[in-house]
């Protein structure tokens, strides 16, 4: 009997012990929801606006129709002073450089009038780097990889140039040339040319034998002066001997180096003047109707004779000495990506005949017959383009 009793009491006191934690974790254990568990949050209202955007791509010139443009809704902290919210107020106006389709029109991508657009600047400026600038070379066939530059490729330039020895007080090329002095008084002789200086009188001048009388030191030129040569000594005969070159002039040195890597192309050949922009804009396209006659092949323009670059300012400078000094420009095309740079050796004869390992043929005392030569190059016919096949 008393055991029935302790487990009534234990029962009670485990009833106890979980209503006391039912209400513990109730009042104080879980969180209170404000509002009530069904509370709705409001939706945020977003305020939006119409601007205008370009529908297909607009050439520089080109005035702006509904045709080209189109509204779409932004946000309103999206807005930028200037975008047009209205299509009459963008109809009618003129592209200040080529505008691509899809984005937004602002107020700084036209302008009112054609007189306005001639003062904004050339679109060749606008992809020229800060600090850069543009300048232009001459080219062919030959120089310029067959034609194979684009714009916005990567070359290498390549000079090609003469040197020749100077007197270095006349500044002339060597080797110089004499003439005859009549030394002062009087005497009888063959007088070759003219003579000229102070009291000089020469009735025989032109080769005739007179007798002359001078006061001074009197120069004749014209008549044959000899060029300027060497007093060599034979070993063998103890025979002294003047020696002249055998051509009348020196023969240049050739040398070649690459002056400029990783330079960009601007443009090949002449950039549009304003009035062909202006025809271009105008023109409309033509559209094949069915059923017409096929019409003349266009024909091709002419061969590009120049091609504009962007380089330093000092390297423009390099290379317009280079342009009016006659040395002779060559264009290497890069690899697209590549930008890495080398560290080049001028090349001469010497270097030709060192690095290459080229013999120097030997003075034998047998030859070929008949004799024969390497055919020279023309390089005049790499200056015009081939005339294309139909």
């Amino acid at each position: 009997m008393r055991r029935g009793r302790v487990f009534i009491y234990l029962a009670l006191i485990i009833i106890l012990g979980l209503v006391a934690l039912v209400v513990v974790w109730q009042r104080f254990l879980t969180p209170k929801t404000e509002g009530g568990p069904t509370a709705e949050q409001p939706t945020p209202v977003v305020t939006t606006v119409n601007v205008i955007i370009l529908t297909q791509r607009v050439p520089r010139g080109t005035a702006l129709t509904a045709d080209v443009m189109g509204m779409i809704p932004i946000q309103q902290e999206l807005y930028i002073q200037g975008m047009f919210t209205n299509l009459s107020d963008a109809e009618g106006k003129l592209a200040k450089f080529d505008l691509d389709a899809g984005i937004p029109l602002t107020s700084s991508m036209v302008v009112d009038s054609a007189e306005q657009l001639s003062t904004t600047g050339s679109t060749a400026a606008l992809a020229i780097p800060r600090g850069m600038v543009a300048v232009s070379i001459p080219i062919n066939r030959l120089t310029s990889v067959s034609y194979a530059p684009r714009p916005g490729d990567h070359v290498n330039v390549i000079v090609s140039m003469t040197f020749v020895d100077l007197d270095p007080d006349f500044q002339t090329i060597l080797p110089n040339r004499n003439i005859g002095v009549i030394v002062p008084g009087s005497g009888t002789g063959t007088i070759s040319g003219t003579a000229g200086g102070a009291g000089a009188e020469t009735p025989g001048a032109g080769g005739a034998s007179a007798e002359f009388q001078t006061s001074s030191i009197v120069a004749v030129s014209g008549g044959g002066g000899g060029v300027v040569g060497r007093v060599v000594t034979d070993p063998i005969l103890a025979q002294t001997f003047y020696h002249v070159p055998s051509e009348p002039k020196q023969r240049p040195r050739l040398v070649s180096q690459n002056i400029l890597q990783d330079a960009v192309v601007l443009q090949v050949g002449n950039f549009p003047t304003q009035e062909e922009e202006k025809q271009a804009a105008q023109q409309p396209e033509a559209t094949p109707q069915p059923g017409a006659a096929e019409q003349a092949a266009p024909t091709p323009p002419p061969a590009p004779d120049l091609i504009t670059l962007i380089v330093t300012p000092q390297d423009a400078i390099t290379l317009n000495y280079l342009i009016y000094s006659g040395a002779q420009l060559t264009l290497a095309l890069r690899a697209a990506g590549d930008d890495t740079r080398v560290n080049t050796e001028s090349v001469t004869l010497q270097y030709l005949l060192e690095q290459y390992n080229v013999s120097v043929p030997a003075k034998l005392p047998t030859g070929i017959d008949p004799p024969r030569s390497l055919p020279a190059i023309n390089f005049g016919l790499y200056e015009t383009a081939p005339t294309p096949v139909p």
